[in-house]
């Protein structure tokens, strides 16, 4: 099979941790060149020795994306040491270094200083605002958020969150890529502290903090409330529509449970913070399903469940009327 390569939109991945070699995988899945950039040689070898292995497992599996085999993705993936070379004639940077803020803004003030006026600027942050990572930059109009969900390889949403001063168009054609490349982009009209993922996934966090550390419920059953109940629906459904659902249309169920859901929201605690001998037994719970030797054997179980269950969605959603 001969290699289609968008060679147009050249993709630059600043940092070569996981969740770059996914930015780099979904890419090359789709046909694009992807440049991973990091400043050791030793860590731009194994990330792509890894993001081999990574395709070829998942080829052997039967869950590799895109229509090329693993080693016309790799093919199109290539590492460097030398930034102004990862973002030359790049259409996207996206940038994955640690959730430190000052070395956010450092390497983007590098970027800044090397990149094209029309490329587009794009963090992968999961903590901080659009603006407190570009404020210093020449191109600051070019800057967006790109908040993935973690593997974002196998989990497609993807947060698109806008600067104060981000060029509409910007965030016009940052979504249109990552729907082009196989990603579920939601768009944030503008920013706001935790973006919607983790402002929902914290709440839900509180509360079961509360319920675990005032002996409601143990960890293991806590768990299965997500995983087998609330989880099970949200993997095919949202939160409105399952309402929606729950009974004759929205305006009904609000006329239903309006008074409940407010009563019980009354009863919630304030916000805790995750410190104390709490978390010591929490984590001692955890160990003992899944002790810490175990964690990566669990998260690969886990991403073969979640591509599955994206393979699953999309026959489904064949069917959704």
């Amino acid at each position: 099979m001969s290699i289609t390569v968008k060679t147009e939109k050249k993709i630059g991945i600043v940092g070569s941790g996981l969740i770059g070699r996914s930015w780099a995988m979904i890419f090359a899945a789709s046909g694009y060149k992807a440049c991973l950039y990091d400043i050791e040689p030793k860590q731009i070898e194994g990330a792509l020795a890894d993001v081999k292995t990574q395709l070829k497992t998942l080829e052997a599996d039967g869950l590799l994306r895109g229509n090329l085999s693993a080693d016309q993705q790799f093919s199109l993936i290539e590492g460097t040491t030398n930034l102004q070379e990862a973002v030359k004639n790049a259409s996207i940077i996206q940038e994955c270094v640690p959730e430190r803020l000052e070395l956010k803004r450092k390497v983007w003030k590098q970027v800044d200083d090397v990149v094209s006026p029309n490329t587009i600027l794009s963090s992968s942050t999961s903590t901080f605002l659009p603006s407190s990572l570009s404020d210093h930059l020449t191109n600051k109009k070019n800057f967006i958020v790109s908040h993935p969900v973690n593997p974002p390889y196998y989990v497609p949403v993807i947060e698109v969150v806008p600067a104060p001063w981000t060029d509409p168009e910007v965030a016009k054609k940052t979504r249109a890529i990552w729907e082009e490349v196989g990603q579920t982009p939601v768009s944030l009209t503008k920013e706001v502290p935790g973006f919607i993922i983790n402002r929902l996934q914290y709440a839900i966090l509180n509360e079961t903090w509360h319920l675990v550390t005032e002996g409601v419920l143990n960890v293991s059953d806590i768990d299965k409330i997500m995983s087998e109940g609330l989880g099970m629906r949200y993997a095919f459904l949202g939160m409105l529509e399952t309402t929606h659902l729950n009974d004759h249309g929205f305006v009904n169920y609000c006329k239903s449970y309006a008074d409940t859901i407010y009563a019980v929201s009354k009863d919630f605690k304030p916000t805790p913070k995750f410190e104390g001998p709490h978390v010591l037994e929490i984590a001692k719970q955890l160990e003992k399903d899944v002790p810490l030797d175990k964690l990566q054997e669990r998260r690969n179980w886990r991403d073969k469940c979640l591509t599955k269950l994206s393979q699953l969605k999309k026959q489904m959603n064949k069917l959704k009327i």
